[in-house]
């Protein structure tokens, strides 16, 4: 067996693909998307925002086919749930990088809500009602009206930058 220095894998920079390595010098926000089909469904993403207004929205690119896009069309809710460098294993799990014995809720504790499943130790959340899933490329956008938050102090966000979840320090 050798070990490397470099990961033998890895594609050379001069062929990746332009768009992918632009995005990936964009410092993202982690989050984790929970939602309630038939059985609770989750999936992180660094694609969150929150937009304002009279009506306010959260929008989120999830990929194609995962339980968590799923679970939220049967059910018409999600919550968001918005991550501290405290999070890092939680976001790992949740985006199928970390193994999850007994799926990825066995680990954390939850409240059932309206919206979905929310995860307990995470002070910052938005609890929506799915409005509309589009498909944006080779994923989907989907949009919830935020009809319920909590928002808590947030010393050290866990943020995705250049391919890593890395810790947002002041």
């Amino acid at each position: 067996m050798t070990i490397h220095s470099e990961n033998p894998f890895e594609v050379p920079a001069d062929q990746r693909d332009p768009v992918r390595r632009l995005r990936g010098r964009l410092v993202a926000p982690v989050t984790i998307l929970t939602s309630q089909g038939e059985r609770p469904a989750g999936l992180t993403v660094s694609s969150f925002l929150v937009v304002e207004g009279d009506i306010p929205r959260a929008a989120a690119l999830v990929g194609q086919g995962s339980d968590f896009l799923t679970a939220a069309e049967a059910s018409g809710t999600f919550v968001a749930h918005v991550l501290t460098d405290k999070d890092r294993v939680t976001a790992e799990v949740f985006a199928g990088l970390r193994p999850a014995p007994g799926g990825m809720f066995k680990a954390v504790e939850i409240d059932d809500t309206t919206w979905g499943p929310r995860l307990r130790e995470v002070g910052n959340w938005a609890g929506c009602r799915l409005e509309e899933v589009k498909p944006l490329g080779d994923q989907f956008m989907i949009v919830g009206v935020v009809e319920d938050l909590s928002v808590s102090e947030l010393p050290s966000p866990l943020v995705h930058f250049r391919g890593a979840y890395r810790r947002l320090a002041p």
